[in-house]
């Protein structure tokens, strides 16, 4: 079809050279070995002792702590990639059609992210997951806990309370099953679109993206309760549903804008201009406040009203040797940082304010999920060091290679869809 007589090469392909790939092995191999002596370090500096509770701490709980902590971290940045293109497609946006090949990308990390979720679980699930021990629902039990027995449900429908979770697997299943299916729909469809053109497809995508949001709306607050609020079980908050998405959804915006800025810098995009990165960064922006308008709201209500089994979920954070200074940290790289940097509208077009500002706000968000789980599952045993660094840069690394492999098969731009035109001459 015709776009004018602008002269953008739209045939663009990716090249994802050695040396990048090495570079991102090299930062892989560094995290493995970072990791490893963190691991070394627990086993040898701490000898197990007993937790609060009375169960014995081990060094392999705070491995598997960290191991979570990724997982849902960065399954989320990918599943995020997936809703902002739909969203594309829902609010039929012409602006971000340059981009939207790179929101597209982060989807191919939901099968790796399914397959680590759910076999890490059946390793992992009672060094994580306090409802998960069986004495809990034996009313026989000392430890018999009326709270989670009354939850059980909820987690073990139809099987006995204490048994296999079946709800539960079920759901993560279907979760990730959904998204997977939703993802590669999208794409093919997208890529169908490069090879016969017509407006077919673009109502096409729009008609899927709209069912996927819908299920999105859903399952984003389902798994959130099911992978992070049911660490702490006793705990709830009527909030925690937007609070994750709101975490997952400022990361995933900042990666997005770190691979378009990255793409840009090595000569691709042609077609992307200040004014489309200045969008980008007027999302980081807002979802940055947003973000904390959902923590202070949920922090607010529950001091204000000072119930003592809603607050013991802030008083175990802020009143902790080893978790407080990073309420400090939370606040300032995800609020106060973001807000200060981008407030001018010069910051949000230019790369090098961008580039600082989400480098340091995907860190930040780590730190919020960090917090949202350690606590709960190591109690004053866990805190911030070689092992969570090692998992970190190797989590980051695995994603950044899956995401830049499969961008480098196809199109960067979706070189047929409708809107191209008003991208071109997108200004703002």
């Amino acid at each position: 079809m015709a776009h004018g007589t602008t002269n953008y090469n739209l045939e663009q392909k990716f090249d994802f050279t050695a040396a990048l790939k090495k570079s991102i092995i090299i930062a892989l191999v560094i995290g493995a070995v970072i990791l490893a002596a963190g691991i070394v370090f627990a086993m040898t500096g701490s000898h197990e002792h007993a937790e609060g509770d009375g169960h014995a701490f081990h060094w392999y709980q705070r491995l598997f702590a960290n191991i979570w902590i990724n997982n849902v971290y960065f399954t989320g940045i990918s599943v995020i990639g997936v809703f902002f293109f739909a969203i594309q497609y829902a609010a039929q946006a012409g602006w971000s059609v340059g981009i939207q090949r790179i929101m597209l990308s982060f989807g191919h990390w939901l099968p790796i992210a399914g397959v680590l979720m759910i076999v890490s679980y059946f390793f992992i699930n009672h060094d994580i997951f306090h409802w998960t021990h069986s004495y809990l629902f034996d009313k026989s039990s000392p430890e018999y806990d009326y709270i989670i027995d009354g939850k059980g449900s909820y987690f073990y429908w139809p099987m006995e309370k204490g048994t296999f979770p079946v709800f539960f697997i079920i759901r993560m299943v279907l979760f990730f099953g959904f998204w997977i299916f939703f993802f590669n729909k999208l794409k093919s469809l997208s890529f169908e679109e490069d090879l016969h053109g017509g407006n077919q497809y673009y109502f096409r995508l729009r008609k899927w993206s709209a069912i996927f949001l819908i299920f999105f709306a859903v399952s984003s607050s389902i798994s959130a309760w099911d992978w992070v609020l049911s660490i702490d079980t006793h705990w709830f908050s009527t909030m925690f549903g937007w609070y994750v998405f709101s975490s997952w959804f400022v990361a995933g915006l900042s990666a997005i804008t770190l691979v378009t800025l990255f793409l840009k810098g090595r000569g691709y995009l042609d077609m992307v201009n200040e004014n489309h990165i200045h969008d980008l960064g007027k999302f980081v922006f807002a979802f940055s406040i947003f973000w904390t308008y959902i923590w202070f709201s949920q922090f607010l209500l529950i001091y204000y009203a000072h119930i003592p089994e809603e607050t013991f979920y802030f008083v175990e954070r802020l009143q902790s040797d080893v978790y407080s200074p990073f309420i400090f940290v939370n606040l300032g790289l995800n609020f106060f940082l973001p807000f200060l940097v981008l407030m001018t509208r010069d910051a949000k077009r230019h790369g090098i304010f961008l580039k600082l500002v989400c480098s340091l706000i995907i860190i930040g968000h780590w730190f919020d999920f960090f917090l949202m789980i350690q606590p709960g599952t190591l109690g004053q045993n866990g805190g911030f060091g070689l092992m969570e660094i090692g998992m970190l840069l190797v989590y980051a690394a695995a994603f950044t290679f899956v995401l830049m492999n499969n961008l480098a098969k196809g199109n960067l731009i979706a070189k047929n869809h409708p809107m191209l035109e008003e991208s071109y001459h997108h200004h703002i």
